[in-house]
C-alpha cells in the first residue's frame, strides 16, 4: 500500500474524528440552551430532556477516545498530527463536562419548581450570562473545526466579560438573600446555576487553548493573556 494511499486513509480518519466532535459540540451547546429554557420557562419537560440525553454525551466521549486510542497506536503520529489527536481528546473532555453543567442545571430547575422561586430574582441576567458563554462555546468549536488560533485567542479574550457576569450575578443574589432571607433557598439554587454557566465558559476557554496548541505548538494552558497573544502571534 503506498504512503500516498496511507496518509488519504489517516485525513479521513481525522476528518471523521474532527465531524464527530463538532456534533458533540452542538449536543452539548444545545443541552444548556435548553437547560437555561427550562428555567426561564419552568419546563420540567425540558429539563426532562436535558438529563436525558446526558447518557448519549457520556457514550460519544467514550467512543471518541476509544477510536483516538487506536488511530495513535496504529499510525504512531508526530508532530502536529499528533498535537491535534492529544488536543482531540482534551476537547470531547471538556465538552462532556459542559454535559455534565447542563444536566446540573436542569435538575436545579427541577428543584427549584419544586420548592418555588421568587420573581425578583434576576433570572434574565443568568441567560445573559448563558448566552455569552454558549457563544464562546460555539466560537471555540468554530475556531476547532478550521483550526483558528487567532478566533481562539478571542475566546479566551472573552472570558473574562463571562467572568464578569458571574461576579455581578453573584453580587446581586447576595443582596437578594440580604434583604430577603425568604429567598435564600432559591437563590442558592441560582448561585450554582449561575456557577455552572461560567464553567462552561471556562471550558470553552481549555478548548481555545487546544485549538493554539495543535496550530502554534505552544501550551498556553494558566498562562497570563500577553504569554497567550505573543504564543498566537
Amino acid at each position: 500500500m503506498s504512503d500516498k494511499h496511507l496518509s488519504t486513509q489517516f485525513d479521513a480518519e481525522l476528518s471523521g474524528i474532527s465531524t464527530r466532535v463538532l456534533e458533540m459540540g452542538g449536543l452539548v451547546e444545545a443541552q444548556v440552551v435548553q437547560a437555561v429554557y427550562a428555567l426561564t420557562h419552568f419546563s420540567h419537560e425540558t429539563a426532562d430532556q436535558v438529563i436525558r440525553q446526558e447518557h448519549r454525551v457520556n457514550q460519544m466521549e467514550i467512543d471518541v477516545d476509544r477510536d483516538l486510542s487506536t488511530i495513535i497506536a496504529r499510525r504512531q503520529p508526530t508532530a502536529r498530527d499528533l498535537r491535534l489527536l492529544i488536543a482531540t481528546s482534551k476537547t470531547i473532555g471538556n465538552l462532556e463536562r459542559v454535559g455534565d453543567e447542563a444536566a446540573r442545571i436542569a435538575r436545579t430547575v427541577q428543584r427549584l419548581m419544586t420548592t418555588g422561586m421568587s420573581s425578583r430574582l434576576p433570572v434574565a441576567d443568568v441567560s445573559f450570562e448563558a448566552q455569552l458563554a454558549t457563544t464562546s462555546l460555539r466560537r471555540a468549536l468554530d475556531a476547532f473545526a478550521r483550526l483558528d488560533a487567532a478566533q481562539a485567542l478571542q475566546v479566551i479574550k472573552q472570558d473574562n466579560e463571562i467572568d464578569a457576569e458571574f461576579d455581578g450575578l453573584m453580587r446581586k443574589l447576595i443582596t437578594y438573600m440580604m434583604e430577603d432571607p425568604r429567598t435564600i433557598s432559591a437563590s442558592i439554587d441560582l448561585v450554582f446555576v449561575v456557577k455552572a454557566i461560567e464553567r462552561v465558559g471556562d471550558h470553552a476557554k481549555n478548548i481555545a487553548e487546544q485549538v493554539i496548541y495543535i496550530v502554534k505548538g505552544a501550551d498556553v494552558r494558566h498562562s497570563p493573556l500577553d504569554s497567550v497573544e505573543n504564543a498566537v502571534q
